[in-house]
């Protein structure tokens, strides 16, 4: 029978996703993690296929990443980029030279007819990421802002407007269509942990969430399911969260991501600042664990992951003998 540490799934996007993923890969065995990626930020410049977030995996899991921004390869240039501007090209999204070489790499794979699952795990291999990463689907879903300056893709949202324009409404283009990748599914069947990463719910969670078939096999999993809070004292640890939940008037709390995430959890990870909110957590049904859940760096990541694991294992010990 396999062991909880022997198959985690991890969902994932973003900073936070990426550096949990970093604790977690540290924390468990080779090849016990793989972690299923959003693809709601994908974008194209220039005609090349960026994909933020699974880059950001590719780039921690390899140990790659420019841990000072959080994001992008660690001592890049920016000549081409440079070039762009002289050429009156828009500059605005940073993508630098090594970034640029994944960039084509993967437009030039994809235009040969491979999949973006296929692509993903291979550039993952080449780079010598510790953990298999599946993007959620083969197929574009791109998540869209409705804000005060009208309906925005979120790049330009994101990184051109730095976030400014108040958030009225989000949507998912293209997610009716897309179909879930089939082997991010088998991942989610075979699961003995399903851990939702502190990532924004609203934008790299619910992409994933929405497309057809990911709830429902989550909701059947017969693993143990768990989130970390991206929140601290009601405050986002890194990004828009709190105030695009503010603007959407949903509640800024931990007890409000885990409502997002409703049916879908058996536990929940707070922070020692939000321990009052324990109470109403368990009166859902959740276990709960408080800890210290800010990553400042990698090792402050392996020592949440090894808590969670811990406390997972207690969990299923507590299961198990519940029901025998």
């Amino acid at each position: 029978m396999p062991t909880l540490d022997s198959n985690v799934v991890l969902i994932a996007g973003g900073v936070g996703g990426a550096r949990m993923a970093e604790g977690l890969a540290h924390a468990l065995p080779d090849g016990a993690l793989t972690v299923i990626a959003n693809v709601g930020d994908d974008d194209d410049f220039y005609g090349l296929r960026v994909c933020p977030d699974i880059d950001t995996l590719v780039y921690t899991l390899s140990n790659r990443i420019d841990r000072k921004q959080g994001w992008g390869v660690a001592d890049d240039t920016v000549r081409a980029l440079d070039v762009l501007g002289t050429l009156a090209a828009p500059t605005w999204m940073k993508l630098g030279d090594a970034d640029f070489g994944l960039h084509i790499w993967r437009s030039w794979q994809l235009a040969a007819g491979n999949s973006l699952t296929r692509v993903t795990q291979e550039a993952a291999k080449r780079l010598g990421a510790r953990a298999r990463i599946l993007p959620a689907s083969d197929d574009p879903v791109r998540t869209k802002l409705r804000t005060t300056d009208g309906w925005m893709d979120f790049q330009p949202w994101f990184v051109g407007r730095r976030c400014e324009p108040q958030v009225l409404e989000l949507r998912y283009d293209g997610v009716e269509q897309a179909k879930a990748g089939a082997e991010a599914l088998a991942a989610i069947e075979a699961a003995e942990l399903i851990v939702f990463a502190p990532s924004n719910p609203l934008l790299s969670i619910e992409p994933i969430l929405a497309i057809d078939g990911f709830r429902s096999a989550i909701a059947a999993s017969r693993g143990l399911r768990v989130g970390v809070s991206p929140l601290i004292g009601g405050k986002a640890i890194k990004g828009p969260l709190t105030r695009l939940m503010a603007g959407l008037d949903l509640r800024t709390s931990s007890c409000g991501i885990a409502i997002r995430y409703n049916g879908l959890l058996d536990g929940f990870v707070i922070d020692m600042q939000d321990l009052p909110e324990s109470d109403e957590l368990q009166g859902r049904g959740l276990s709960v664990l408080p800890t210290d859940i800010l990553m400042r760096d990698p090792q402050d990541a392996e020592r949440l992951a090894a808590e969670i694991l811990a406390w997972t294992a207690a969990l299923r010990e507590h299961r198990e003998r519940a029901a025998s």
